[in-house]
Formats: C-alpha cells, sequence, structure tokens
C-alpha cells in the first residue's frame, strides 16, 4: 500500500511531496522527449509555468496535471497515484506556521527531516538541533542572532519553540533512524552556564539509548578525516511509487545550503563513513559523555 511500511503509516511532508511531484513532472516530460516550451505551446501555458512547477515553486492544481500526464501518455494506476502525491503536497506542514521568522532553507530542512527515513549527521562545533535541550538551543539561538541580526525576545523564542517541535522526528511511529558524529569538543564548547551544558550532556546520554539513534563521538586525540563542518545527510523511501534522492543539508553562517547532485552526496556519505570507521563505539562514546556530564557537575 502506497504510504506505508509493513502497517506503519509513513511521516509525510507537504514540501517533499511537492519535491517529489516537481521531479517526477520533470522526468516524465524529459522521458516523452519534450521540452519546457514545447509542452507549453501543447497546453496552452506560458513556459515559465511549465519551469515553476517543475521546480516545486507552485503547487498545479488537479486539471493542470491530468493535461501534462495525457500528453506524457501516462494513464490508469500511474496517473492516480500522482494525483494522489499532488493532493499530499497541497496540504501545509506545522513549521509553514513559523516561516515568517525562518530563513526558507531551514523550513525546507524541516520539511524534509518530516518524511526522511534516515539521516547521517555529522557536528564539529555545536550540539545538533534534533539533540538540543531547550535552555542550550536558547543560548545558540542567541549568539547566532546577536552576530547576524538583533530581534526581539519573541522571535528568539519561537526559533527555538521550532528547533524543538523539529524533534518529534525521532519520537513519532515510525521514527527517524538518526545516526551521529559529534567531534568531542562539541561536549566541552560551552553555551549557557554549567547547568545548560549539565542538562545537555545528561540529554545526550539518554537519546544515545533510543534503539533509533547511533550516538558516538570522534576523539580529539584520533585521526580527522575531513575538514569541512557540519552536515546533514537526508534519506527517504518511496511514497506512490516515486523516488527522492538523497539530500546533504550544510549549514552557514547566514543560512544553509543543499547538495543534491549523486556524485557530490556519495562524497558526503563516504566522509561520514569515514568519520564513523574513526568514531569510538558506542559504549565508549557513552563513557566519554559521561565524562563531560561530570565536569559540567
Amino acid at each position: 500500500m502506497p504510504g506505508k511500511v509493513d502497517g506503519v503509516p509513513e511521516p509525510t511532508s507537504p514540501t517533499v511531496r511537492r519535491r517529489r511531484l516537481a521531479a517526477e513532472l520533470r522526468r516524465l516530460r524529459e522521458r516523452a522527449g519534450l521540452t519546457g516550451d514545447e509542452v507549453a505551446e501543447h497546453v496552452g501555458w506560458s513556459a515559465s509555468k511549465v519551469s515553476r512547477i517543475e521546480t516545486a515553486q507552485t503547487a498545479p492544481r488537479d486539471s493542470d496535471i491530468r493535461k501534462l500526464l495525457a500528453l506524457y501518455g501516462i494513464g490508469g494506476r500511474d496517473a492516480e497515484e500522482l494525483l494522489a502525491l499532488a493532493r499530499e503536497a497541497a496540504g501545509k506542514g506545522w513549521w509553514e506556521t513559523y516561516s515568517p521568522t525562518l530563513p526558507p532553507e531551514y523550513s525546507a530542512l524541516i520539511g524534509m527531516e518530516a518524511e526522511a527515513q534516515s539521516a547521517l549527521s555529522w557536528a564539529a562545533q555545536i550540539v545538533p538541533g534534533l539533540f538540543q535541550t531547550d535552555d542550550y538551543a536558547l543560548e545558540v539561538t542567541n549568539g547566532y542572532l546577536e552576530r547576524i541580526a538583533p530581534v526581539p525576545p519573541r522571535e528568539t523564542r519561537r526559533r527555538v519553540e521550532v528547533r524543538l517541535a523539529r524533534q518529534q522526528v525521532l519520537t513519532r511511529d515510525n521514527p527517524l533512524q538518526l545516526s551521529a558524529v559529534l567531534d568531542e569538543s562539541v561536549l566541552y564548547r560551552r553555551f549557557g552556564d554549567r547547568d545548560v551544558m549539565n542538562s545537555q550532556l545528561k540529554k545526550l546520554l539518554e537519546l544515545s539509548e533510543r534503539d533509533n539513534i547511533s550516538l558516538r563521538i570522534l576523539p580529539l586525540e584520533g585521526r580527522h578525516p575531513i575538514g569541512t563542518g557540519a552536515f546533514v545527510l537526508l534519506r527517504f523511501g518511496d511514497v506512490h511509487h516515486v523516488t527522492h534522492q538523497d539530500v546533504v543539508y550544510i549549514e552557514n553562517l547566514t543560512g544553509g545550503r543543499y547538495v543534491e547532485e549523486e556524485e557530490e552526496v556519495y562524497r558526503y556519505q563516504r566522509s561520514f563513513d569515514r568519520l564513523s570507521e574513526l568514531a569510538l563505539d558506542k559504549a565508549e562514546s557513552r563513557e566519554m559523555l559521561m565524562i563531560a556530564r561530570d565536569k559540567w557537575n
């Protein structure tokens, strides 16, 4: 049954459904041997409308999709699957309520996390957002906004609320399978007072016991195999028989960017594999987390 795995409902995200639909319509057009201009001429649209649909900048109506599918020779069950995908793509995610206060790249990340089946996360400087406590998140957010552009406390709090709400992907039915490697320095880089750090380390220890989370530490005294900052590699399953390529999200000082080219994504996959090889195992990592927690007592 589309959208389910072993009877468990798949997590859904309008953000990813729109991206799936756009990519599939582009694939079908290319398979039909048509250019965007040719499609526009056939269906009586502007070429820009075709482009906006294929880049997920606009959500097409059912009638629009039916015109495209008829042109591409797609009917029956295949057409119904794509129409179902389009209806799901027209919905709203909880995070869209916060969109006016969030960078577009960050909103897109939340939307993709909501439907990802698994993720690989490398953290070189701070505890990843999916692992942060309320107080730690507030300190990180305050520090970031002070550097970029001061904002009212209310907006800061809303951003922290979003960061914490993201964490539901780890506890939902059919939770995100998350494998994370943290640089040892993350455990000792102070945000807030000792209580904030102590609580954060306690949370990391609690999370490390969850079946869907692998949390490992790359020790400072060992080899450091890559010279890049933090990144997250998100993986998705098929929905309505439509695939979605793996995506890498890289956060920087003023926002974030995405890597989607297969060859580049593969390089990040290899880099994470190497980090995993050199990181401590789960038991040794827990011992290091306990030592760090005790330091902040």
